[in-house]
């Protein structure tokens, strides 16, 4: 019987779309699905969700739930990870707040950015560990991994280990129903190839067939800035693709904490022409864990129509907020809330994760769009760097799709970021603390906004701040 364990189950909704999503397919529907958590009221939570989303789909899969990661790995065909070390409280309010003293402002610090290296460090010597037990417990598992910052954990799991891993990420297919809207295109109607980094790739083509040819569709999306049809939350992002040609996966509040331009001290006029969301994921966060007893009393509730009650009182609440706000996005969103309301079919959602279990079991082809190491695959990105390129999946696996060469300045930006994610795997395996200080130096927008002093005095007030979620570095 095929395994699947989930390694941060206690992330119950986003288990729960997964689970929904792999028990959907007749073909999985009697797996074994492993659940763990270290936290055991929610991975409690987690197992009844499992259970009442295996009742409503009619599947009969085996179900455990543990706190030891040991016996979930045992045996286990695909492992998926979900978790975040240090949590909200103490880590991310520690990334936010240290470097608010030196000046320094953040929106989600979750990949790049000192935020982001500060996650990289704490994240990766788990990961090491959990493969290790992998290699003895279940060798030839594949690892499907969710959890930020992307590309550092990859790098090094790859380098350190022997694991087979992919990182997913939504932000490619998510972009591409995105830019649909924008261009009223039906996204079923589009084809792209996307290639590059973990939140830095681009679609290098985006089109699609128009008679015995094909269209360009980025036409389209240039209108969209000539005629003001930008929307609110996507400025960065449009912004430059007008300087670069091509338009990037990753969100506008992401993209921003990226690059040198956007966030500057003594430009708050940047901050305001391109509404850039600072602290956007403070208050994510914040929102959650206040929503988050409302939605775990509803996910364990036995009638079978309390999330969906829930989760429409949300979206209400959501759109009420939008039209104050943005009144477009409002309209847009309930258009499709009332689409999806109609349409009343099971409906997976865009992650690859089970698309991926899928192939591999029945050997039906498919292509997702994952992180895996960079051999061969761009040539002018360092070979062994975490690249996000097309894999096809089935029975043989996870096949990448060789790109060869990125527009010179798409890869040279990409350099930009690739630099500082080499430099905090380096520190990860070697335990120096010299790395992470030029790791701080060469991220781009640290390096925009303060002065050698303050990014070295910023490092070690970060690694002191941490304290036990680190391993000491020398």
């Amino acid at each position: 019987m095929t395994k699947i364990t989930f390694i941060g189950a206690g992330s119950t909704v986003f288990a729960k779309n997964l689970m929904g999503d792999i028990l959907s397919f007749p073909e999985l529907q009697d797996v074994t699905l492993s659940l763990h958590d270290i936290d055991p009221e929610r991975l409690r939570t987690s197992e009844i969700v499992a259970r009442k989303t295996a009742a409503a789909l009619g599947a009969n899969p085996v179900i455990e739930a543990t706190t030891d990661r040991r016996q979930a790995l045992a045996g286990a065909n695909y492992a998926i990870s979900m978790f975040q070390v240090g949590g909200y409280k103490p880590s991310t309010v520690v990334d936010f707040e240290a470097p608010k003293k030196y000046g320094l402002r953040q929106t989600i610090a979750d990949t790049l950015g000192i935020g982001g290296i500060m996650r990289g460090l704490r994240t990766i010597p788990v990961f090491l560990d959990m493969c290790r037990d992998m290699e003895e417990l279940c060798p030839d598992v594949t690892f499907l991994q969710y959890v930020n910052p992307m590309a550092m954990n990859c790098w090094a799991i790859s380098r350190a280990t022997g694991i087979k891993t992919v990182g997913l990420c939504h932000s490619v297919q998510g972009t591409a129903g995105e830019l649909a809207r924008d261009i009223g295109v039906p996204l079923s109607d589009i084809n792209y190839i996307c290639a590059g980094i973990n939140h830095m790739a681009f679609y290098l083509r985006f089109e699609r067939k128009h008679g015995n040819g094909v269209e360009d569709l980025y036409p389209l999306i240039r209108q969209v800035l000539e005629e003001g049809r930008v929307p609110n939350g996507n400025r960065v992002r449009y912004e430059m693709f007008k300087r670069l040609g091509y338009f990037v996966t990753e969100s506008s509040e992401h993209f921003a904490e990226y690059v040198p331009w956007f966030i500057k001290r003594d430009r708050p006029d940047l901050i305001e022409e391109f509404n850039i969301p600072l602290d956007e994921y403070i208050r994510r966060c914040e929102v959650q864990i206040e929503e988050w007893q409302g939605m775990r009393v509803a996910l364990e509730d036995p009638d079978p129509d309390a999330v969906v009650r829930y989760e429409r009182e949300r979206i209400e609440a959501r759109i009420a907020h939008l039209e104050t706000i943005d009144p477009l996005r409002a309209a847009e969103l309930r258009k499709r809330v009332a689409e999806y309301t109609a349409e009343r079919k099971i409906r997976r959602s865009h992650e690859y994760g089970s698309y991926i279990i899928h192939s591999m079991e029945t050997g039906e082809p498919g292509v997702i769009y994952g992180n895996v190491p960079n051999h061969g695959l761009i040539d002018n990105l360092p070979q062994g760097c975490c690249v996000e390129v097309p894999v096809l999946v089935d029975k043989n696996g996870l096949q990448p799709t060789k790109i060869g060469h990125l527009p010179p300045h798409l890869a040279a930006l990409m350099q930009t970021n690739i630099n500082v994610q080499s430099l905090v795997v380096e520190a990860a395996l070697t335990g120096k603390r010299e790395h992470i200080y030029h790791a701080a130096m060469l991220d781009p927008h640290t390096a925009a906004e303060l002065s050698l002093d303050q990014i070295w005095n910023l490092v070690d007030d970060l690694i002191e701040a941490h304290g036990e979620w680190l391993p000491k570095y020398h």
